[in-house]
């Protein structure tokens, strides 16, 4: 088996809010894997005292352990499991009503000798290779749905925030994990997992240097860092997104990759 996780933020200037792990049990087969980007708020209050990175460990330190732990759970359930403990961990303290409240996008992947079981929620992607070198992309497509121009009021895009006719993130409310996209795999059907935010996307999604099946085998030749300098390389080469529009000149970039 080969793993192996890369994250950078996009700015030296402020934290990293992407989170990654890979779990492994002690003993006998399977194993899994956990991606979430967390979400940056607009300039103004978003009612929590701890801010996104703090969340986006929360939350992903129970999805690492529940889904390890509680193989009997399906994935949908252990997220709304892991949203429901990270609430009550600053519950007492925060503002969970508050529309932009820390929230993250999920790539939850969980495999044993039968099956490789996956969740997807919000826009960052979960790419599975069969034995035979066919790439298939699990993707929550609905804020691409999204017109651009409404993203761009914060009133507006606040509004299409987890609601339905918008876009659903894992925020403070279990019930969102009905939400997310999933699906199972037999495992003799899945050789490769490649997990990315957004930020790392861009490769395929905004800079079109290739396709989901072309960003796969990049990583697996030069590595996870590889596709994050090639990222930063042309969100420099491009500082003020004029020939490849964006909304951010540069974003946090995860890439996790597990090859079975």
């Amino acid at each position: 088996m080969r793993i192996e996780l890369a994250t950078t933020p996009g700015a030296a200037v402020r934290p990293n809010e992407d989170w990654t792990s890979v779990a492994l049990p002690a003993e006998g087969e399977g194993g899994v894997l956990v991606v979430l980007d967390g979400v940056t708020p607009p300039a103004g209050d978003d009612g929590c005292v701890h801010g996104v990175p703090w969340f986006t460990a929360r939350l992903g330190g129970a999805l690492a352990e529940l889904s390890g732990s509680r193989r009997d759970m399906p994935l949908a359930e252990i997220l709304a499991a892991s949203i429901a403990r990270t609430a009550d961990a600053h519950r007492e303290t925060c503002d969970l009503s508050h529309v932009r409240t820390p929230q993250a996008t999920v790539v939850l992947a969980r495999w044993g000798s039968d099956t490789v079981e996956h969740l997807v929620l919000s826009d960052s992607t979960l790419l599975l290779e069969s034995p035979d070198g066919e790439v298939r992309a699990v993707l929550d497509d609905r804020l691409d749905r999204v017109p651009r121009e409404a993203l761009r009021s914060v009133a507006t895009a606040d509004a299409l925030r987890n609601a339905e006719g918008g876009f659903f993130t894992a925020a403070a409310d279990p019930a969102v994990a009905a939400k997310a996209v999933t699906g199972r795999t037999p495992a003799a059907e899945v050789r490769t997992l490649l997990a990315l935010t957004d930020g790392a996307a861009r490769w395929v999604e905004v800079f079109r240097e290739g396709g989901w099946a072309d960003c796969l085998a990049l990583v697996r030749k030069n590595g996870a860092q590889e596709l994050i300098d090639r990222v930063r390389a042309s969100e420099s080469a491009d500082p003020d997104g004029v020939a490849f529009r964006r909304g951010k000149a540069s974003d946090d970039a995860t890439v996790t990759y597990v090859e079975l």
